[in-house]
């Protein structure tokens, strides 16, 4: 029996001893501090029915041994993909591909029966296990492709097969491991590579974008731009929430979204083609994305016992901490602004960093921004500053947290930002 065979019997999949699914198949992944294989063994009794190995671990008839399990999971992937046949949409891009994710299943599911990347399950494992959880009765899956490094994304898409890609857009994300911009540029641009290669599928292409629109040369299009494109749009922000207006069928609509900035009008001017595309009413699409309300720390507004905190500690680089700040400091002059050290730039660390530093001091907020973490600790920065968010905390316990303020929380995964909520 093959891992394929043995999974369309189970429609379930294991990798961790700690959570086995009854009725699963358990894949035997290694990591850097695991081998899997050790532990197949204990998921067949834990409930698995089947154990995907690659190292000899026994005799037991539920034991499939492969030469390698992580591609196994992979190949079996691909070929769940194609047996459900449905539509798939995969997006990758430097910033908000987990907003335009949930924007499009937000849309989409006004009409569709839609299954969407949960989580960060976007990279080489996450991929293929959120493909193996689609259900068999669901009609369109938007899968989200993130990576660190060249290669990834061809990788990716070759197991998801996607019918429509979209890139958000190349930012400062993950440089140390693409090699710089134009590495990120090119490996982004792997999902270009995908579509061209298939006669069938396509591309949603922000015409604005004159680098996309260099890369996506020889790709089927579908097209949105302010000025151009398949389906046009202006933006219509008001305050500090995005929105924008379209036109449909001689009739003028307007969204105003729940998402602060207006570097968002992008996110929603995509999902508004997409769901125009995927023949959505207009109607339906304002009334998905003005409901659409942001989570999992992204650009999320919490109102905390003393003040009001725009959350989007989940991830930050160079190009997506510049927008925040923009927007935090033109319509919060008088907020604050506590900004945690962005991972993964590489050589281009010091450099970003200080020109952070710069960007604050230009936005007015110079007296109303804390800095935490070391890579802004070796800035000419000279106001407050922390090596750690406990550092932060500790102070705050000591002195007392603001009170009555708007403040942006804004850093890398790794600084943990979040964890001054309580205090807040």
């Amino acid at each position: 029996m093959t891992p394929f065979e043995a999974y369309l019997q189970c429609k379930a999949v294991s990798t961790d001893t700690r959570n086995i699914v009854p009725g699963s198949v358990f894949f035997a992944l290694k990591g850097a501090r695991f081998n899997g294989n050790e532990f197949a063994l204990h998921a067949l009794a834990e409930g698995a029915s089947y154990a995907v190995v690659d190292e000899p671990v026994g005799e037991d008839h539920r034991l499939l041994q492969v030469d390698d399990v992580l591609i196994a999971l992979q190949d079996c992937a691909k070929q769940y993909r194609r047996h459900l046949g449905i539509p798939i949409i995969g997006l990758t891009g430097s910033n908000g591909k987990t907003t335009n994710e949930e924007l499009f299943h937000a849309v989409l599911s006004s009409q569709f029966n839609v299954h969407a990347t949960k989580g960060n399950f976007n990279n080489h494992i996450g991929v293929p296990l959120t493909l193996l959880s689609i259900p068999e009765a669901t009609e369109l899956a938007v899968i989200e492709m993130g990576a660190n490094h060249q290669g990834e994304i061809a990788l990716l898409a070759s197991i998801c097969e996607p019918d429509l890609g979209y890139i958000t857009n190349y930012g400062k994300a993950h440089m140390e491991g693409f090699g710089g911009v134009e590495g990120i540029i090119k490996g982004k641009s792997e999902l270009y590579d995908f579509i061209r290669s298939h006669k069938n599928a396509s591309v949603l292409l922000n015409v604005d974008d004159p680098i996309q629109m260099e890369k996506s040369q020889g790709c089927a299009t579908i097209t949105f731009g302010q000025h151009s494109g398949q389906y046009q749009w202006l933006p219509k922000s008001e305050g500090e929430f995005a929105g924008l207006c379209f036109e449909h069928e001689h009739h003028v609509y307007k969204i105003k979204s729940q998402l602060s900035g207006s570097f968002n009008e992008t996110n929603i001017a995509a999902a508004v083609a997409l769901g125009l595309h995927y023949g959505i009413s207009a109607t339906n699409i304002v009334k998905a994305i003005e409901s659409y309300v942001p989570s999992m720390n992204r650009v999320e507004w919490r109102e905390t016992a003393h003040n009001k905190v725009l959350l989007d500690a989940y991830n930050a680089n160079p190009t997506s901490m510049s927008l925040s700040v923009e927007s935090f400091a033109k319509w919060h002059p008088e907020g604050i602004l506590i900004l945690g050290d962005m991972f993964e730039l590489g050589a281009a660390a010091e450099q970003e960093h200080e020109a952070m530093v710069q960007l604050v001091r230009e936005s007015g907020m110079s007296q109303r921004c804390i800095l935490v973490g070391d890579f802004f600790g070796r800035t000419s920065w000279e106001g407050a500053q922390f090596g750690t968010t406990a550092e932060l905390a500790t102070y705050w316990n000591e002195k007392g947290a603001p009170k009555d303020a708007h403040i942006l929380l804004k850093g890398s995964r790794g600084i943990a930002l979040e964890q001054l909520l309580p205090l807040l």
